[in-house]
């Protein structure tokens, strides 16, 4: 058999990101049929959410400071274990467990183990393969989380309506095959470690440097606007906009990612050209505004568009702060991308999870909730700004 090379790491890291697309994107799927079939409010349903990225918060703390002692392969075999175990007890545990919302609460933490060393270990491997144009690489690498999105709604809304919501577990089983594949793919593929020949940064040291926390808070906006839409826009179109599982989920969130993919594909065309905080801040202009049209307008149609922009809008957020961090501290290591996906995973926590309280603190509004979360690409705009003044001081 031919030698696996760096070209099919690279393909795994891509089905890496698929896997943690299915891990964030499933259960929301199952929010209404949660509530509906096994009586869970949507307050205790936001807790999901949070659970899922809180695990995955913590995961990223222990594997940044471990994964060059432990070595990536071993974690990163780990991690779709774990993703594939915690999506088949997702289908198994609520219906055998008396507890149902428990049952849904232990698969979540399962997978979001998962999650968490996916969501550490899938850049530096990538960033540690021999090739050129690293952030145009980056920002091709997080369109397959993107890309997974889409495949994950499209599929699954076609299987519940053809198959009926009562099938939901099947689902799981389905989706489950993506990680114990790639578990293989992994285990064969060549894999490199940052900073082999030099010293990489300690967390101390990294914490240490103010350019570091400016990057955290950009990191913690962008999980936060990422989150706070894409994971409420199946249950938004569904229950505040009046539209069917099928319409909402298309126009929702599939749209939501297929723009979010799009934004990430043309901004790896110009990753490597361009200071990319300009690109990000824009972005973060757009991102308000589609809040604002999604939160306030009378007309489904125009919400759903504010839903769908905002896919687009968050695009080069994540890949683009990923970026700017390794070209500003080239020292940092996996130790710094580490720390950036905790906090990236607090946003994606806190986002969502303040739309889910604000919501449920007005009779299940959405609306109202969504309104909130206009305060996360605020907060990425100022904060932009702030890390290129810094930046032009470092060089100066």
């Amino acid at each position: 058999m031919k030698s696996l090379t760096y070209k099919h790491t690279i393909i795994a890291a891509y089905f890496g990101y698929i896997t943690q697309a299915i891990i964030n994107n499933l259960a929301p799927l199952f929010f209404l049929i949660f509530r509906d079939e096994l009586g869970i409010p949507l307050g205790r349903i936001t807790l999901i959410v949070t659970i899922n990225f809180l695990v995955q918060l913590v995961v990223d703390v222990i594997a940044g400071k471990y994964s060059d002692r432990i070595g990536y392969r071993k974690l990163i075999v780990i991690a779709h274990v774990a993703a594939a175990l915690g999506l088949v007890c997702l289908a198994i545990l609520p219906n055998v467990m008396r507890n149902s919302y428990l049952g849904i609460l232990i698969s979540v933490c399962i997978y979001a183990i998962g999650g968490g060393l996916t969501e550490v270990l899938i850049s530096p491997i990538v960033e540690a393969c021999p090739t050129d144009n690293k952030a145009a690489a980056m920002s091709l690498l997080h369109s397959f989380y993107c890309w997974g999105t889409v495949a994950v709604i499209l599929l699954s809304t076609a299987f519940l309506h053809f198959f009926g919501k009562d099938n939901w577990t099947v689902l799981c089983f389905f989706w489950a095959l993506v990680p114990v594949c790639n578990t293989v793919l992994f285990c064969l593929v060549p894999i490199s470690q940052l900073c082999e020949d030099e010293k990489g940064m300690t967390m101390l040291e990294l914490l240490k440097t103010p350019l570091l926390w400016v990057l955290l808070v950009l990191m913690f906006a962008s999980g936060a606007s990422e989150q706070a839409m894409s994971q409420w826009a199946s249950a938004f179109a569904e229950s505040g906009l009046k539209v069917s599982k099928t319409v909402g989920d298309i126009a929702g969130p599939c749209m939501f990612s297929v723009l979010m993919g799009l934004s990430r594909v043309l901004s790896s065309k110009i990753s490597d050209k361009k200071e990319l905080l300009n690109p990000i801040s824009l972005s973060a202009v757009l991102c308000v505004a589609s809040y604002l049209i999604a939160s306030l307008s009378a007309s489904p149609v125009l919400s759903l568009v504010g839903c769908a922009v905002c896919g687009f809008s968050v695009g080069i957020m994540w890949p683009g702060v990923f970026s700017t961090a390794s070209k500003a501290m080239k020292r940092g290591g996996s130790v710094m991308f580490a720390l950036l996906a905790v906090a990236g995973d607090i946003g994606c926590s806190a986002g969502p999870t303040v739309v889910g309280l604000i919501a449920d603190a007005n009779d299940d509004n959405l609306k109202a909730g969504l309104l909130f979360g206009v305060a996360f690409p605020i907060i990425l705009i100022v904060f932009a700004a702030i890390c290129k003044r810094m930046k032009k001081s470092r060089t100066e």
